[in-house]
Parts: C-alpha cells; sequence; structure tokens
C-alpha cells in the first residue's frame, strides 16, 4: 500500500514537472527573469582583475611550478611555470579564502588540525606570496612542453620568458625526450605527441630545434625555446615515414652523430616500431632537408639485445671513441663511434662477466675467470648483458664472490637499501671528474616509477655502488630522464636533467596541463645535502 502511494506521488510530480516546463509555462518564466531585479546583482557580475597567488621556493625565493592550491570545496588550481595562479573565482572576490598547499618535493607546514596551507584575502588586483619548503634536493624548474606552461602569468599580464608560453606546435603533451647537439643547435625529439583537436596524436616521432645556450639560446634555469618541425596546419610532423615493417608506432632512441663515407657528419638514431607489440629494430639517419628521418637498416631480429636505445653519451677510450647507451636500463652497452660500426649489429659489445658468446642461465651461468681464477669483467662482442637483477641473483646464488666486483648494486647511501633502477642517463661530469648518473627508480616507496636518484662512478660502466634520493613524485611516475650536459654550469657543478611526468602507472588523476608532459629539474653538486666526497683521482674521460 504505502509502495502504492509514493508511485501516485511520483506521478503527480512528474505531470507538475511536465507541466513546468512546458513552453507556454515556459514563457511568463522568462519574462520574469527579464525583469528588472536580476537574481545576481550587476555589481558581482562584472569582470573582475583576478588576484595573483605566487608559491616561491623559500630557499631560492623562484616561483614553483606545478603546486596544488584547493580550495574548501574543493576546486583545484595549479601554478605554472613561474608560480603563479590566476585566481578568479565568482563568489570568492572579495573575500578571505583558504588553500591547502601541497607540491611532490615541497613541504608546508601543518596548523594545528594538519592543514597545510592559509587562508588569503583576496582582492581583485592584489598579490600575495607564499614560501614552500623543498624537500627535494633537486630544483623543480619548469615545463618544457605542452599547452599552458606560462597560462596564469598570461592572464595576469605578466612577460612569459619564451616565445610560446601558451602553445607551441599545438602540442598539448609529448613523451620520452631525446636530445644531442648537431648543427651547432639542440635538436629535441620525442615519441607520443597528443594534439587539441582530437585524442589520438603523433605516433610517429615529432621533433624540434633550440639555440645552444652558448651561441644566444636562453639561460636555461630560464626556460627553452623550441623551434618545432610543423605541418602546414601547425601540428608538429612526423618524422618518422612508414617503413617496410609496416606498424603504426616509431620511437627514435640512443642518438648519435658519426661522419658518413663523404666526410659528412649524420645525425643517428636507433629506432623501434610497435604494432603495439615491437615489431623491429633498427637504424635511422635524419634528412636535413626534409627534416625527416629515413632508414639505413632494419636489424635482423627484434630479440636481439644488440641496438642502441635509451639515452647515449659519447666517451673515449684507449684512443677509441663510443656511443654508450642505457637501452638496458644501466649502461651496460655500447658501439664504435664510426658509421659502419653503428649500422653493423654484431659491433654492438656488452659490459659483462660472462663467458664470451654464452647468455645468463641462472644457476648455470658461464662466467669468465683468467688463469688465476679472477672473474673477468669487460666489453664483449656476442655475449649478452648482464643486467642488475641477474648480476644481484649471480651474488646471491655464490657464483660471483663477496670479494669479487659488482657493477651495478646500487645501494641507497642513506639506508644502505637496494635501488633497483629503469632507466637512467650517463654523463662525464668535469666538477666531478666522474661520470654522474640520474636514474629512475621502479618500486620506488613512494611510486612504481617516480623517484629519481643520484650516482657516480669512475668509468661509464661503473661499478655503480652508492645512490642518494634527489626527487620524489608521489604516486606519479616520472620515466625516461635525460640529463641536458649542453646546459651545465660552473664547469658542470650545476646540472639539468628532465624526465616525462604522468600518470601512467598509477592510479593518480591526471594533473591538468602538467599531465604526460616534460619537467625540468636542476641539480647543484655542492649542495651537503648529497653528501659527496671531494674527488681526488679518476681513470678519465
Amino acid at each position: 500500500m504505502k509502495m502504492k502511494q509514493w508511485k501516485r506521488a511520483g506521478i503527480w510530480t512528474c505531470i507538475l514537472l511536465m507541466a513546468m516546463t512546458a513552453p507556454g509555462a515556459a514563457i511568463p518564466a522568462q519574462a520574469a527573469g527579464s525583469s528588472a531585479e536580476p537574481n545576481v546583482s550587476s555589481e558581482k557580475m562584472k569582470v573582475q582583475v583576478p588576484f595573483m597567488i605566487k608559491v616561491v621556493d623559500a630557499e631560492t625565493g623562484r616561483g614553483i611550478p606545478h603546486v596544488q592550491l584547493k580550495t574548501t570545496n574543493s576546486v583545484l588550481y595549479y601554478t605554472d611555470s613561474a608560480g603563479v595562479v590566476a585566481f578568479n573565482e565568482p563568489g570568492l572576490m572579495d573575500q578571505s579564502v583558504f588553500f591547502h598547499l601541497s607540491s611532490d618535493g615541497y613541504d608546508f607546514p601543518a596548523d594545528m588540525f594538519g592543514n597545510r596551507g592559509q587562508a588569503v584575502q583576496i582582492t581583485p588586483g592584489g598579490v600575495i606570496t607564499i614560501e614552500m619548503n623543498r624537500v627535494n634536493i633537486a630544483e623543480r624548474l619548469y615545463r618544457v612542453t605542452g599547452q599552458g606552461i606560462y597560462r596564469d602569468s598570461v592572464l595576469l599580464g605578466l612577460n612569459a620568458p619564451i616565445q610560446e608560453p601558451l602553445i607551441n606546435g599545438l602540442v598539448m603533451g609529448q613523451d620520452s625526450v631525446q636530445t644531442i647537439e648537431y648543427n651547432n643547435k639542440l635538436y629535441w625529439f620525442w615519441g607520443d605527441t597528443d594534439r587539441p583537436a582530437y585524442p589520438l596524436g603523433n605516433f610517429r616521432v615529432t621533433g624540434a630545434t633550440s639555440m645552444l645556450p652558448s651561441k644566444g639560446g636562453l639561460d636555461p634555469d630560464v626556460g627553452v625555446n623550441l623551434d618545432y618541425f610543423t605541418n602546414q596546419d601547425g601540428f608538429v610532423k612526423s618524422l618518422v615515414p612508414p617503413l617496410p615493417d609496416g606498424a603504426g608506432i616509431a620511437w627514435v632512441f640512443g642518438l648519435m652523430t658519426a661522419k658518413d663515407s663523404t666526410g659528412q657528419e649524420r645525425l643517428l638514431a636507433g629506432y623501434s616500431t610497435h604494432n603495439p607489440e615491437p615489431t623491429a629494430f633498427g637504424i635511422l639517419v635524419f634528412n636535413d632537408t626534409t627534416k625527416e628521418f629515413e632508414q639505413v637498416v632494419q636489424f635482423p631480429s627484434k630479440d636481439d639485445w644488440r641496438h642502441p636505445g635509451g639515452q647515449a653519451t659519447y666517451y673515449e677510450e684507449g684512443g677509441q671513441g663510443y656511443w654508450l647507451f642505457t637501452e638496458h636500463r644501466i649502461p651496460n652497452l655500447r658501439v664504435a663511434a664510426s658509421y659502419d660500426a653503428i649500422i653493423d649489429y654484431t659491433q654492438y659489445e656488452s659490459f659483462t662477466c660472462l663467458t664470451p658468446g654464452t647468455t645468463y642461465n641462472g644457476a648455470q651461468t658461464s662466467l669468465e675467470r683468467d688463469a688465476d681464477g679472477k672473474l673477468v669483467w669487460g666489453w664483449k662482442k656476442d655475449t649478452q648483458p648482464l643486467n642488475q637483477e641477474q648480476e644481484k641473483e649471480l651474488i646471491q646464488l655464490g657464483l660471483i664472490k663477496a670479494d669479487e666486483p659488482r657493477y651495478y648494486q646500487l645501494k641507497d647511501i642513506d639506508t644502505g637499501e637496494d635501488v633497483q633502477i629503469a632507466q637512467s642517463s650517463i654523463e662525464w661530469n668535469e666538477y666531478r671528474q666522474r661520470y654522474v648518473m640520474i636514474a629512475q627508480q621502479v618500486l620506488g616507496k613512494t611510486s612504481v616509477l617516480g623517484e629519481v636518484w643520484y650516482a657516480e662512478a669512475p668509468s661509464p660502466q661503473g661499478p655503480w655502488t652508492n645512490a642518494k634520493h634527489i626527487v620524489t613524485h608521489n604516486d606519479y611516475t616520472f620515466y625516461n630522464v635525460a640529463q641536458h650536459k649542453q646546459f651545465n654550469k660552473d664547469g658542470g657543478r650545476i646540472i639539468y636533467f628532465e624526465g616525462t611526468y604522468t600518470n601512467t602507472f598509477t592510479n593518480h588523476v591526471p594533473t591538468p596541463r602538467y599531465n604526460y608532459n616534460q619537467v625540468m629539474y636542476k641539480l647543484d653538486l655542492a649542495n651537503p645535502k648529497l653528501g659527496l666526497e671531494p674527488v681526488q683521482e679518476t681513470t678519465g674521460k
């Protein structure tokens, strides 16, 4: 009976709603709405000048990008690359507004109730500066790619340091940067690139150039002016035409330069194609006229370890130049820095202690030892590289003895815990007289793929032993980190690196504008928090 009464009430409610919303009934309501007494006063309807909130690093005074400000009704704002928010929220102007403040690697003191933030008196055209304490050792500088890098600064009428502060090349997001100095410029290449017009973008490599800081480019503390290779519609062009394997996705890694048979310096890259699983590896060369890559060779097997990838760095040993790669997470792959060697997969060498010509096989792995029984680590052709986890297992099995050298067993210098690497970038550093590694951790304490570490070694292959945590991303991913040696300052005391900031591999809600884009960091190697000891000697560059 009661159920029937509720049904009848529901039916009468629907009839009343239909009558109220019928066309004839709407006219009087609209007429009433157009009377001289609006619901919202004309005074409150006026366009207001935004209020500027600037959040700065308490140590440096520099604006902090990517700080989240949240009101008590959970409206979210994020500082742009200048560390500012243009606040112009109807109903909250000329009010005291509390903002919760949060940003990975930065902190704000909690009040007695545990709230981290402060109340701000909002007035049109007003300004407030709020300081946050940096927990990270590295300092976040700016977003390199994507839309709205200096959005709020522009809304506030402030000068932006880059030429395209709002959108450049119609790029919304870009993945996995690769850079190299070539033809007196810095060349930049990315993987998948998002556009404004449709959820699917460019999946065959995009690119740009910028002036070197030493040759008229921006100070790397300030930003990067990217000159994108674009189509007529303004969106970044695909730089890898269709290849014989027919795969739809193409990526480039391991950028190199070498002289061809005519003596001309060429820009080369390792490539991989995907459909979406890997279909092929090989070598591409950049055509300076068409501004596209062209295939040089496809290697025989997609399952072979002998192909360049990851981040590449040039170094010399015994009078010979080499390109070193982090394709297998750590620096254990190289090839002679000649055009002919680069395009010949048989010339690639791994740094390993395996017996030449063998592969890793758990407890049955064959290790090379000399006549005295000493373990032989070295660069070997046709011999599988040994990765961090495999080396650890050989140690646990007793095949590598406790007093024998190991190269990739990184430990947290503060706790002694293992640091497992997902990807790394290696460069020689004049200031430290060491090779410096910026590494992305896998299975970190605060994120699966968002923690960044610093390490150094006397040679590019190691031994890599101690690491220091320098950047955190709480439940967020920061992958394919890349050093920019061309940006180094003060003889290498100041270094710069970036990575792809994305919620991929997490359950985190995407951060507006920042998600799936490149973020730049700065690290002072003289910072006492790193705990680095003075370097007395080295094996050399």
